[in-house]
């Protein structure tokens, strides 16, 4: 898909890969951008910044999806690219609280079926529409230090994989990124809250991960893969599962071994 004078809108667009997309998305002269976040005012910061336009939204609340959707729509007819860009990440395991669990599978899986329910609408009926969900190399390879993260990434990805199967012949086209390390503030906290030096030695800069995505469109391609070894883990996943597990136990006792 080509992106000139496509209208455009990114969730979770007032920092990190999101911000980067935004700004990217304005290069490529898109007809309209529009930045949303829960962040209101980092949301106007960047939209300013971009020449488009911010709407404070909060992601894991459909009625602010649907307000969303319906705002756009009113201001420019269609939404052709949704970037449904905004998650959170949640450390532990099955210990961590409901409270969290409900949190980051309302952000990281619910808000992305809430954009899929009010945008695919409009997109259905022109036959043409665009749905890039970020996810993460963890929907494909899990999370060892985060269950709550690795499970919804791993769901998200099945839901953008049955939007594709289901849609794909009706004009629909669906693309999931998929990054390791990027050098977000996400990657900081994990980095603070762990003490252990996961995935920043191979971390991509956010602009570095919205080149990919921009190619990613152009091709139409479902898997948009910042960090190309991320494809050939997946395959050897499959190849051996066991093995596979086994190697990620061993990669998690040598990291284990050697935090600080």
């Amino acid at each position: 898909m080509e992106l000139t004078d496509r209208v455009v809108v990114v969730t979770g667009a007032a920092r990190g890969i999101g911000r980067a997309l935004a700004r990217r998305l304005a290069a490529e002269h898109a007809k309209a951008v529009v930045v949303a976040d829960i962040d209101g005012s980092g949301a106007r910061a960047v939209a300013d910044e971009i020449g488009g336009t911010s709407i404070e939204c909060n992601v894991s609340r459909e009625a602010d999806v649907e307000r969303l959707v319906n705002q756009v729509v009113a201001a420019h007819g269609r939404i052709d690219v949704f970037c449904s860009n905004a998650g959170i990440a949640i450390d532990g395991g099955p210990e961590a609280s409901d409270s969290d669990w409900q949190r980051i599978w309302e952000v990281n899986v619910m808000a992305h079926v809430f954009v899929a329910r009010h945008v695919l609408p409009g997109m259905l009926a022109r036959k043409d529409g665009y749905i890039v969900g970020t996810v993460s190399a963890a929907g494909l390879l899990n999370h060892f230090f985060a269950a709550p993260y690795g499970v919804t990434k791993a769901a998200a990805l099945s839901f953008f994989e049955w939007l594709a199967i289901v849609h794909g012949d009706e004009g629909i086209r669906i693309s999931c990124l998929c990054p390791q390390g990027v050098k977000t503030d996400m990657l900081a906290q994990e980095r603070r809250v762990l003490g252990i030096d996961f995935l920043t030695s191979g971390a991509l800069e956010p602009e570095a991960v919205a080149d990919s995505v921009v190619k990613g469109i152009g091709d139409e391609r479902f898997l948009i893969l910042p960090h190309p070894e991320v494809g050939d883990y997946f395959r050897r996943k499959a190849d051996d599962y066991d093995r596979w597990l086994r190697g990620m136990r061993r990669l998690r006792n040598h990291l284990l071994s050697t935090a600080h």
